[in-house]
């Protein structure tokens, strides 16, 4: 039977405190860097936006916080409801709400026709415009009062935000 003396026992318990604090230091550390890289994906992908207006209504009303997926034009469809910039407006006959945080104004509408569908009836889009061009959207508030494709035309699809997921607190949409 071998004796172990105090310094033996001493020296093999301080390497072992040694390893441990080192593992888990670097467990910490990775796991702080795993959620950063986390939170920088969510924030490239995703944003919150808060809706100003009755344009959705009832779907969505004033107040409402919205989770929006960023999104191209050719990963969105009919029916899909969606935060884009109007178009320009140079007779000045539609006010704009106030710029987002980012200096913006936005809008949140439901998606009536892609580029390539045909003109929905109603929709202000010029003479002889069978079907709606490509690089636009033609767009609608669920509300019947809202200023949408029926008064402002096509919207630049190159302006899209994303698609609304769900109102925060509540269903999907």
């Amino acid at each position: 039977m071998e004796i172990v003396s105090r310094e033996r026992i001493g020296l093999l318990s301080g390497r072992w405190w040694k390893v441990a604090v080192t593992v888990i230091v670097r467990g910490l550390v990775a796991g702080a860097l795993a959620l950063a890289a986390g939170a920088l994906w969510a924030r490239r992908r995703y944003v919150v936006v808060t809706v100003d207006g009755m344009s959705m209504a009832p779907t969505l009303t004033d107040g409402d916080r919205v989770l929006v997926r960023r999104r191209r034009i050719d990963q969105v469809g009919q029916g899909d409801v969606v935060v884009l910039e109007p178009p320009s407006d140079p007779a000045g006959r539609y006010a704009p709400g106030p710029p987002g945080a980012d200096g913006r104004r936005w809008n949140i509408k439901r998606i009536a026709a892609l580029p390539g569908d045909p003109v929905p009836q109603g929709i202000a889009a010029g003479d002889g415009v069978a079907h709606v061009p490509s690089g636009t959207l033609v767009v609608l508030g669920d509300n019947p009062d809202s200023v949408d494709s029926r008064h402002r035309g096509f919207f630049p699809a190159d302006r899209l935000l994303g698609v609304a997921l769900r109102r925060l607190g509540g269903p999907a949409l």
